[in-house]
This record gives structure tokens, C-alpha cells and sequence, in this order.
């Protein structure tokens, strides 16, 4: 597929991603409406047509809003989209909130996924995992091995920064969208994961997104019902007025948190991995990336 709209290296990546879909046959992928499993699902939906379809999860976990851009972005694609119900707060495991929760959490999704394949009518799994998510603290990952998932922005080679360029090319939306973890990894390692946590955090995340006009930013629930503000340091004068950090601090005691903190240091993606020791933030010996 040539196009010469493209740099020659972002080209040959993405047709080697679209042939390592056609070649899975008929697929799903697990879709988020983040912007990893946005480009496998438009990568899918031109590599297989019909075959290929985007499966959301919706549980107490997913943020205001991430549902609804999903069936957006799934419409926009043309991609057939289904949405199906995940029960990790089911499972005292996952509620316990060790550092290995996305572990739970994934494996129930690939478990339910596992169930309506037949349904479907797909043959393999596919999930939005990049080259860099390989060097971070990605437990989920050794889930999608057990259920035999595939990564295929790994296997084609693509880094962040290759997958938002194809975002771009493809005119998605999400291109440039910040990462949007589930919610209850906000809650910091060892304290229970509760489906009240959870909206609490997302109501304090809305209502700090709409004083700021940004949506990178994270409402931390540390040990003793605590919450620690990341903005970007950009922001961080905007919050520390007087007037604005009064009404902020209100909201959120309003929200049930007992104290409310904003972290000088600013946003940082997975800043809570910060106390896990540095053997745990790289993938196992034993996870291969290549199904083959």
C-alpha cells in the first residue's frame, strides 16, 4: 500500500501491521478508545473488513466518558463495535489492590472475551500494547499471554510516537489524546479498591478537568482516604490561589476525601509505580512478545 503522504518508515510499519492482521484471519480487538487500540482497530477494520471487530469493557472502573468516545470512535472506523460487562470487582484478588492488579483485571477481560468468541466468529484476540509498554510495569500483559492475545503494534514494531503518527495519517481523534488508565489505578498500591473509590476519583477528575481545561491530570487516592493532585506544572499556579485551592479542597472533602493534597512535582504517568522496587517495572524473562 503506498502513500506517499507518509515518511518511508512509518510506511513500511504500517503495512507490515496491516498484513500481520490480515494474516490472524478474523479478529477482535480489546478496544479502550485509547489511542493504541484506536489504530489496531482501524488497522484491523481495513486489514480484515467485515472480519474484525472492536469489543469495549464497561465496568465501575472506566472513566465518565471513555464509553460513549468508544461506540464514537467504533462508528467513525466503521468497525463493528460490541460492548460487554467485566466483573474484576468481583474479585477479592483485584479488591486487595496488589501491585500486580492489572494482572486480575485483564484476566478477567480476556476470560470474557474468551467466552463470546464463538459469537463473534473471530479467531484470535488482539490488544493495543506497544514497543515502549515493554520497559514499564505491565502485569496485564502476562495475562494476555495466558490467554494467547496478541500485540500486533509489537510484532510490527511500532513505538508511541509510530502509533499517534498513524493516528494522525488516519485522521483518528484520539491522535494526540493523553493515556487513560482504568480508574482504579489511581489507588495506590494496598488500598482497597472499592467501586465508591473509584466514582469518587472520577467526580474529582471531572470537576478539576472543567477548572482547567485539561484532561491530563490524576486525582491519586493514598492510605487515609488522601488525595494527591498531579497537574502539569503549567497548572500548578492555578490551583494555588488562595480562593481556588479553598474551593478545591471543599469539593473534594465534599467527595468524601479526608485530605487533599496537590504534588509539586506535577503530573507523572504511573507515578505510584515509584514504590515498586525496579525488577517489578520490566516484563518477566518468561513473556514473549512473539506468539511464533
Amino acid at each position: 500500500m503506498n502513500d506517499s503522504s507518509l515518511p518511508t518508515d512509518l510506511e513500511a510499519i504500517r503495512d507490515a501491521l496491516l498484513a500481520l492482521l490480515r494474516e490472524c484471519g478474523r479478529v477482535a480487538v480489546a478496544f479502550s478508545a485509547g489511542v493504541d487500540s484506536t489504530v489496531v482497530a482501524k488497522a484491523a477494520q481495513l486489514a480484515c473488513g467485515d472480519g474484525a471487530v472492536a469489543v469495549t469493557a464497561s465496568s465501575a472502573s472506566l472513566a465518565t466518558g471513555e464509553l460513549d468516545e468508544a461506540v464514537r470512535l467504533a462508528k467513525q472506523i466503521g468497525i463493528r463495535h460490541r460492548v460487554i460487562e467485566t466483573a474484576e470487582f468481583a474479585d477479592p484478588n483485584y479488591l486487595s489492590n496488589p501491585s500486580n492488579r492489572c494482572f486480575f483485571c485483564k484476566t478477567e477481560l480476556y476470560s470474557q472475551l474468551d467466552r463470546v468468541l464463538p459469537e463473534l466468529n473471530v479467531d484470535v484476540v488482539v490488544n493495543g500494547a506497544n514497543l515502549d509498554d515493554q520497559g514499564d510495569h505491565r502485569p496485564g500483559m502476562i495475562a494476555a499471554a495466558e490467554h494467547s492475545v496478541r500485540s500486533p503494534l509489537i510484532e510490527a514494531g511500532l513505538t508511541k510516537q509510530d502509533v499517534r503518527d498513524l493516528a494522525r495519517h488516519w485522521e483518528l481523534p484520539v491522535w494526540d489524546k493523553p493515556a487513560m488508565p482504568c480508574l482504579s489505578s489511581r489507588i495506590a498500591y494496598g488500598v482497597e479498591v472499592t467501586p465508591d473509590r473509584v466514582r469518587r476519583i472520577d467526580l474529582a477528575e471531572q470537576f478539576l478537568a472543567g477548572l482547567l481545561g485539561t484532561r491530563e491530570l490524576r486525582v491519586r487516592l493514598e492510605s487515609g482516604e488522601l488525595a494527591r493532585i498531579e497537574v502539569p506544572v503549567s497548572e500548578l499556579p492555578k490551583l494555588t490561589s488562595p480562593e481556588v485551592s479553598k474551593d478545591v479542597a471543599s469539593k473534594l472533602r465534599e467527595l468524601g476525601f479526608q485530605f487533599v493534597t496537590l504534588d509539586l512535582e506535577g503530573f507523572r504517568s504511573g507515578s505510584l509505580n515509584a514504590v515498586l522496587p525496579v525488577e517489578s517495572l520490566s516484563l518477566p524473562a518468561e513473556w514473549d512478545s512473539d506468539p511464533a
